[in-house]
């Protein structure tokens, strides 16, 4: 089937998009890789989000779904692997070819590795990216956080509720995150902040046990014993099969601005994938709304 309009990413963008392209009365056709509503679904609670005045990440973007299913959009789980342009684009997929008018990515970012050796193979082995969804492990017992933004307050907060102690290993002399969350974290009596310091290591053979830190103004090495640990540094774009149509800043990212548009007629950029200075909730749906616009007013030129 050929669609008016086909999103890839299911997340506040990609959704967004897809309930301003039907009320247009467009044929949308949504792809996702993963989970439906993206990294808004590794928060317990959001309060920064218009209209509510504190909501569950799961809740909001089940919300969304809903919304985009009721009004008539289509919605298929695949990973895409590539994108080719013509007056047709062609969404190329793990699992099928898709045919659009005009595409929006919003594939959004993922959780940002340190790039330590056995990473990969210590995530779900004591190492995770959300304590929402694994804190429970570690009831009891002695939590670290990787991290001191926004992302790794919540995470902190979260873990001190049920966690015996939770150590926070920020490589900075202070917290980044907002500062009512800020409060709240040092107001934990069980939460200790390890400031200036890095993760250098893990330790562990099938499972995660420790870290090995690493002081970055004295330089001098530690080992923390732990019973898990959580990664909290951010995210990046994974957008290297769109980059021959949308091109990518240094950082990964694809050039677009508040319009979302791209160099490539026909393909706009949405959310945390694309080039922008704050990268919130409420940033997502406005460029959900900015691309499906744009991309409504391309197809009826």
């Amino acid at each position: 089937m050929r669609y008016d309009i086909v999103i890839i990413g299911a997340g506040p963008a990609g959704l967004t998009a897809a309930i301003y392209a039907r009320r247009a009365g467009k044929s949308v056709l949504v792809l996702e890789k993963d989970s439906f509503g993206g990294q808004i679904t590794f928060s317990p609670k959001l309060e920064n989000y218009p209209g509510f005045e504190s909501v569950s990440g799961n809740e909001l973007a089940q919300r969304m779904l809903e919304q985009a299913l009721g009004l008539g959009a289509d919605v298929e789980m695949d990973t895409v692997t590539g994108l080719e342009n013509g007056p047709v684009k062609t969404v190329i997929g793990e699992m099928a070819r898709y045919e659009g008018r005009a595409v929006i990515i919003a594939a959004g970012a993922r959780h940002r590795r340190l790039g330590l050796p056995r990473e990969e193979e210590f995530i779900g082995n004591g190492l995770s990216f959300c304590a929402v969804c694994d804190g429970a492990f570690y009831q009891d017992g002695h939590a670290a956080v990787i991290g001191g933004g926004n992302t790794a307050l919540q995470e902190i907060v979260l873990l001190s509720e049920t966690c015996r102690k939770v150590t926070v290993v920020q490589n900075l002399a202070f917290l980044t995150g907002e500062q009512k969350m800020v409060d709240l974290v040092l107001s934990r009596p069980n939460v200790e902040i390890l400031y200036s310091t890095v993760c250098v290591g893990y330790l562990g053979e099938a499972a995660l046990t420790g870290l090995r830190l690493q002081n970055t103004l004295s330089g001098a090495e530690t080992e923390l014993a732990v019973d898990g640990a959580f990664l909290a540094i951010g995210t990046e774009p994974e957008n290297l099969a769109y980059a021959a149509l949308a091109p990518l800043n240094e950082a990964g990212y694809i050039k677009a601005d508040e319009s979302c548009t791209t160099p490539t007629p026909g393909i706009f950029a949405a959310g945390d994938c694309r080039t922008k200075a704050w990268r919130q909730v409420a940033t997502a749906v406005a460029d959900g709304a900015a691309a499906a616009l744009n991309a409504c007013r391309y197809l009826d030129r």
